[in-house]
Formats: structure tokens, C-alpha cells, sequence
């Protein structure tokens, strides 16, 4: 794997891609910790202090995942990549119910690039809806429960719109560095970024642990952690390598005066078919009623029930109403989420259409009625491996006494796994293009 490394910077153009990429994600970083105008620093690290030591930041725990922390920084890459995320999950299950963007998406690189632009647009649009929310958040106090310092400097309209549009305008900028990165760098451009802002909280949430308990106990739970940690890192990358191949044979046909056809391939279907889209999915969801609670809590004399059980069981990590709906929710989401991925009747259809076939298995009907019993059998365990590596964070918070600080678990682990398998297989590639060995063999 060195020696792997050592080639990969020896050949020019490969090392001009890595060296690009590593200079974009440094800008990203820095873009990540320079605060928004208007943003008294020292009150919003004392909120952020306090936030972190309890339970406030669960509220916001997914995006502030994927803003590597800037989000409860206010940075002006305080909304990090979730708004183009969320587009181009918005924009991919409307491919399913709306005619023309199927139409697009079948009709190759130009449908695709189309598809590309209005997720862009969309993305804009979520990032001033994100913006404007959390800025409002900040301004009244509500970013930060218990937390009464106040966070900007000036409340008049003009110093809040200029907030809104240098986050606004982060986004933007974000999206272009994705974009930089994977038409001039290793390729995976928002990925990549991705794993850097999720990367970047793991040697403070690794040390944070070991700080939480004193002397030798802090040790031994910090080498117990970092230990667990490998061990699901290996389970998640076994399963996420795991995949059934269902052979697919191709008749020899005549076209003009040539023999086509004959050929043997196979159709590859993953355990984990879905990725970590249902994780989000499920914390999205899950959220929801969390939020109307903040907004709609009632008064002292006269709470609102509602909001008062949301409170109870909904927003802690350790209740087992929390834990059971966010398991189900998860696997309800992975086998909805393939199901409109994965067509096995359009499948069968361009396989009848080919000449393909699987052997023992009649062309047309019977091969989507196969194809649909391995799909659905694969989803079952592929789920309720999501649902368990997504609980893990709610047993190192029995465990441990801390679940923000427990970085190998719930989306993070998925992402950091899927994404530097991704990036290591497309470096691998490129360096078998020049005869040298790849990282994986």
C-alpha cells in the first residue's frame, strides 16, 4: 500500500490531481471556521460549549454533521454540503413521479446534465430557506437551548440579509469546489468533501472521550473506543464489499453480416442497495415533530403536552421510543428507497429486449419475479445492518456517558467508509492504467 502511494505521487498527472484536491479541501476548511459578518465569536463558542456538553446540539446534528461543525460555528460554510444533498434526493425521487425528468434521465449525458443544473437551482433555493432559518434561530436565541448570550451583533434587517446571503453564498462556493474537484481532482467531488468535514471531528471526538473520564479510565476508554471503532469499520466494509451477482447470458444474434452476442455477465446487487440515504432520511423524519416542540412548547403555567412527550422521548438518544421508531423508520426507508432505485421490470424488460436471460429462469415476467424475490431478500438484512450501525451512537451513550462524541457510528461510519472506498478504487484505477499495483487487491 505504500509502495502504492509512492507511485501514485511519482506519475505527474496523478499527483497534480491529488495535490489539486488536497489544496480544495484546505480552502474548504478554511471556509469552514471563518465566521459570518455580524457573528459576536466569543458568545457563540461559549453557546457552543455548553451545547456540546448537553444534549442541544441533537437538534441540528445532521447537518452540523456535514458542516464538519461549522453550522453551530455560524460559519460561512455553516450549511456545508446538506443543501446539495438534499436536492439531489428531492430531485431523484421526483425522477420517479414526474414524466419529464424520467424522460431526461433516460436520454444519456445531456439528460443528466439538465438534471444537474436544476439540482443547482434547487440547491440554491434550500440554502436560502436553511439560512434564513438558522440566522432567524441565532437572532432569537433559539440555535442554542439554554443558552441566552447573544450571537450577532446587530439585529437591523440589513446586517440579518447579509448573513443570509454570505451562507447563501457559501453554498455556491461549495458546490463549485465539489465540482472542481471531480473534473480536475480524484473525482467524487462532494463525497470527498463530505468525508473531509465528517474526517475533521474525529481526533477532537476521539480525545474528547478520553478527557471525559480521568486518569488510567481515560485511557482504557479511549484504546477500548478506538478499538471498536476498527472492528465496525471492518464489519461496515465487509458488508458495504458484499453483493449478489445474478448471471446473465446474451444469445448470439445476427445484425447484418456479423455474429453478436454469446457473452456471459452478471448483474450485481449489493447488500446495502440503499447507501446511507435511509439514515438521512429517518434522522430528517425523525426530527420533525422535535422542531414543532421548539417552536410550539406552550407557557410554564400551561405546557403543551405534545411538545412536553416529544421532549421526553423523542430528543434523547437513550429512550427506547426514540431508538425503536428511528430503527423502523430506517428500514421502512431502505426498502422504499430500492424499490424506486432499482426497476426489476425495466431491468427484465432491457434484458428480453437484448437477448439476455438468466439461466433457468424464462425472459419477461418470471425474471422480474426472480429479480424481485433476490432484491427483496438482500434489502432485509441490508436494512437491519443500517438500523444497528445507526443505534450505535445510542449505546456508546449508555455506555460512555457521551453520544456527541462517539465518532464511529450512525452516518458518519457509512460515509467514511463508502467514500474512501470510492476514492481508493478510482485512484487504483488510474494507477493500473500505468501497470502500477492498486491499494486494493
Amino acid at each position: 500500500m505504500l509502495s502504492a502511494f509512492a507511485n501514485a505521487f511519482k506519475t505527474p498527472d496523478l499527483r497534480k490531481k491529488i495535490l489539486f484536491t488536497l489544496g480544495i479541501l484546505a480552502v474548504f476548511r478554511f471556509g469552514s471556521v471563518v465566521p459570518t459578518p455580524n457573528v459576536n465569536l466569543q458568545n457563540v463558542d461559549q453557546c457552543r460549549a455548553m451545547s456540546l456538553a448537553g444534549e442541544g446540539s441533537g437538534l441540528y446534528s445532521m447537518i452540523n454533521l456535514f458542516s464538519g461543525g461549522a453550522l453551530l460555528q455560524l460559519a460561512i460554510f455553516a450549511l456545508g454540503i446538506m443543501p446539495y444533498i438534499t436536492a439531489s434526493i428531492i430531485l431523484q425521487l421526483m425522477t420517479v413521479v414526474i414524466p419529464r425528468l424520467e424522460a431526461l434521465k433516460k436520454e444519456g449525458a445531456a439528460g443528466t446534465a439538465k438534471i444537474t443544473q436544476y439540482t443547482r437551482y434547487l440547491t440554491i433555493v434550500l440554502a436560502i430557506l436553511q439560512s434564513t432559518a438558522f440566522v432567524t434561530m441565532a437572532v432569537s436565541g433559539q440555535l442554542f437551548q439554554g443558552c441566552t448570550l447573544p450571537l450577532v451583533y446587530d439585529v437591523s434587517v440589513f446586517p440579518i440579509i447579509v448573513m443570509v446571503l454570505t451562507m447563501t453564498a457559501g453554498t455556491g462556493v461549495i458546490m463549485w469546489l465539489g465540482e472542481l474537484i471531480t473534473d480536475r481532482g480524484v473525482g467524487n467531488g462532494m463525497s470527498v468533501m463530505i468525508f473531509t468535514q465528517i474526517a475533521a471531528q474525529f481526533p477532537a471526538q476521539l480525545w474528547g472521550i478520553k478527557e471525559s473520564r480521568e486518569g488510567a479510565a481515560g485511557w482504557l476508554a479511549f484504546v477500548l473506543v478506538l478499538a471498536v471503532g476498527l472492528l465496525v469499520m471492518a464489519a461496515v466494509i465487509f458488508v458495504e464489499q458484499g453483493q449478489r451477482r445474478i448471471p446473465v447470458q446474451y444469445a448470439k444474434r445476427m445484425v447484418g453480416r456479423k455474429l453478436l452476442g454469446g457473452s456471459t455477465t452478471y448483474i450485481p446487487i449489493k447488500v446495502n442497495q440503499a447507501g446511507v440515504i435511509p439514515v438521512i432520511f429517518a434522522s430528517s423524519l425523525i426530527y420533525l415533530p422535535v422542531l414543532y416542540s421548539q417552536f410550539v412548547p406552550g407557557t410554564i403555567d400551561d405546557p403543551n403536552p405534545v411538545s412536553v412527550w416529544i421532549q421526553t422521548h423523542l430528543v434523547t438518544g437513550t429512550s427506547w421510543v426514540y431508538n425503536v421508531l428511528y430503527a423502523a423508520l430506517i428500514i421502512g426507508f431502505a426498502y422504499f428507497y430500492v424499490s424506486i432505485t432499482f426497476n426489476p421490470d425495466e431491468v427484465a424488460d432491457n434484458m428480453k429486449k437484448y437477448g439476455g436471460f438468466i439461466p433457468g429462469i424464462r425472459a419477461g415476467e418470471p425474471t422480474a419475479r426472480y429479480l424481485k424475490h433476490v432484491l427483496s431478500r438482500l434489502t432485509a438484512p441490508g436494512s437491519l445492518y443500517l438500523a444497528i450501525i445507526a443505534l450505535i451512537p445510542a449505546a456508546a451513550f449508555i455506555w460512555l456517558g457521551t453520544q456527541a462524541q462517539f465518532p464511529f457510528g450512525g452516518t458518519s461510519i457509512l460515509i467514511i467508509v463508502g467514500v474512501g472506498l470510492d476514492t481508493v478504487k478510482q485512484i487504483q484505477s488510474q494507477l493500473q492504467q500505468r501497470n502500477y499495483e492498486g491499494f486494493l487487491r
